[in-house]
């Protein structure tokens, strides 16, 4: 199959086109920048920024792609930023994408990636249309699932996915600061509840994008699967497990109020100017509330995944490591 995939050099990105490569696919990657890997087999690269329509509808007439998988997007959570101006990638992005499919006549299939921060943490919603954005860049996915159901098209399927957290090998920059605090023992565990949450292991996500471009129209169109691991875990767990390929050592645990104390100073830290100060409120917060979501749609049509949690730790540290 033919698979035009933007935000291709990203970090799902990558691990997704070396998937379609490997099980013999051809592929067009569009992003902003090169791919750092050399791809072997059927691949070809057309740099270009989603917002630029003509740029972008020039590589769909040159590549005829049976189907598209839309990756490219902001990530960030700026709540400094402007939400039509900075995170409009998110939102006219998505509208050229789906403008360029429909002019398309050879793309059969879209799967549109948005998030699980459609919805706040610990919000249930009701049904795909249930939103509870509690961020500038969940509501920016808001306005973009809303695009793409305002522009049903009956002759193309489609379907979005959210991931939730995603990680393993060549994640960004953050999550490489986070994996540095916990090999260096400045990383703590905050009360002693095990608070579960979905995350999903970066190749058992290009796994499900993959059985989902696979599956029959009628199984996933117009719905909404969540991309993560079936089972969640519990960030104590999944954090000791790290440590424990480092060979950093126990995790120290603090109380939750002294961490509350210690979050307060952080927000002042931040107002003052020091963005980078990796403790706050809004932090802790998120590090207190369970996340999960349900998968059972994912597992329905995506069957057992590939990677279990000590694989993924085992791959991801191995990564880390090779960066040094």
């Amino acid at each position: 199959m033919k698979v035009l995939v933007t935000g291709s050099s990203g970090f799902i990105g990558s691990h997704l086109v070396n998937s379609l490569i490997s099980n013999g696919h051809i592929v067009m990657g569009i992003d902003l920048v090169s791919p750092i890997d050399k791809y072997e087999g059927n691949y070809v690269f057309h740099q270009c920024d989603i917002l630029d329509f003509d740029r972008l509808i020039e590589g769909f007439d040159n590549f005829q792609p049976e189907c598209v998988i839309h990756l490219a997007a902001r990530t960030d959570l700026d709540e400094n930023a402007e939400l039509i101006v900075d995170y409009n990638v998110n939102i006219d992005g998505v509208k050229n994408i789906v403008v360029a499919s429909q002019k398309t006549d050879s793309v059969k299939r879209c799967i549109y990636t948005s998030t699980q921060l459609v919805c706040r943490p610990g919000y249930a919603p009701k049904d795909s249309t249930d939103w509870q954005p509690h961020t500038l860049y969940g509501e920016s996915k808001v306005l973009g699932e809303k695009i793409i159901h305002n522009n049903d098209d009956t002759n193309v399927s489609w379907c979005i996915v959210r991931p939730t957290t995603v990680w393993g090998p060549g994640m960004n920059e953050h999550y490489q600061r986070f994996i540095r605090m916990v090999e260096s023992g400045r990383y703590f565990h905050v009360g002693d509840k095990l608070l579960h949450k979905s995350y999903g292991y970066v190749g058992n996500v290009a796994h499900q994008l993959l059985r989902i471009m696979s599956a029959p129209s009628e199984n996933i169109h117009r719905r909404v699967f969540y991309l993560a691991d079936y089972e969640p875990l519990s960030l104590k767990k999944w954090v000791d497990m790290l440590s424990d390929e480092l060979g950093s050592g126990d995790i120290i645990t603090i109380p939750i109020i002294l961490a509350r104390l210690g979050a307060l100073v952080g927000d002042v830290v931040n107002k003052l100017g020091f963005s980078s100060f990796p403790f706050n409120t809004f932090r802790l917060q998120n590090v207190l509330t369970e996340y999960q979501v349900n998968t059972d749609d994912t597992e329905e049509i995506c069957g057992d995944l590939p990677y279990d949690t000590e694989l993924g730790v085992e791959a991801t540290v191995k990564w880390y490591k090779s960066l040094k």
